[in-house]
């Protein structure tokens, strides 16, 4: 057993981390995580479009206080907290693509402002997202880009200062690119804002400046449905063009 090993294993049997993310810790891409719920997931019905929110703890959270709004509407959450946008390329074909869903809404940056996995690269992030377009356009996805939610700072990287100017910066890109793509954007950004020089993540919507409250979500939500109404009708127009319809009712 190698050093890395033996402590992990004393930390567990020291209670100090439980067994379930010790072997999550050795599973970086995170693709054992909804292995389960990916396989008990049917196929998508007839005339009702199935839509994947991929991305990390805000739509995790998404989709833990507003159960309802993914039920009603066929959307499948697909959000793992802490992730950065390597992760999600990385199981982005386990998590998304064998679902077969007509539509796919991407969410990513957050952490990747965090370091949670190193030093940022905003080109590096932005290649992740545009890789994730890449992968869902060969396969028949309509997708939605989505800008990266305000954040003055992150409590587990208290040493960063400058996380407002990178998220400004990386959403100028990701909404250039989306423009340049035709494919719909989401601006989170703009109605959670708050007005002042902080340009933090408005209170009214969380508790700890990076993830909504219920509150948050309920702003979110008429945005991100316009958009995948919006990416739904245009795959369809698409596909008449293209004289087949076979993957519409996905």
């Amino acid at each position: 057993m190698n050093i890395k090993s033996l402590c992990a294993t004393l930390l567990v049997a020291f209670g100090l981390i439980s067994a379930t993310s010790f072997s999550y810790a050795q599973d970086w891409g995170g693709l054992q995580r909804f292995a389960a719920a990916n396989a008990a997931l049917a196929e998508p019905v007839d005339g009702q479009p199935r839509v994947v929110l991929m991305g990390d703890s805000i739509t995790e959270e998404w989709l833990r206080l507003r159960p309802d709004f993914f039920s009603s509407n066929g959307y499948v959450g697909r959000g793992i907290s802490g992730q950065v946008s390597a992760q999600m390329l990385v199981r982005f074909r386990q998590d998304v693509i064998d679902l077969h869903p007509a539509a796919v809404v991407i969410n990513a940056g957050t952490n990747d402002v965090a370091e949670n996995q190193g030093p940022y690269d905003e080109d590096f992030t932005l290649g992740n997202i545009i890789s994730m377009v890449e992968l869902s356009r060969a396969n028949g996805i309509a997708v939605v880009l989505t800008s990266v939610l305000p954040a003055a700072r992150f409590s587990w990287r208290p040493a960063l200062t400058d996380a407002v100017d990178k998220i400004a910066a990386l959403n100028v890109r990701i909404r250039a690119y989306a423009q340049e793509q035709g494919i719909p954007y989401v601006d989170y950004y703009t109605p959670m804002v708050v007005s002042d020089p902080s340009r933090a993540l408005n209170s009214a919507y969380s508790n700890d400046g990076v993830h909504p409250v219920p509150a948050g979500y309920e702003v979110m939500e008429p945005l991100v449905k316009e958009a995948i109404a919006t990416a739904l009708e245009n795959r369809s127009v698409a596909s008449d063009d293209d004289g087949c319809c076979c993957c519409c009712c996905r």
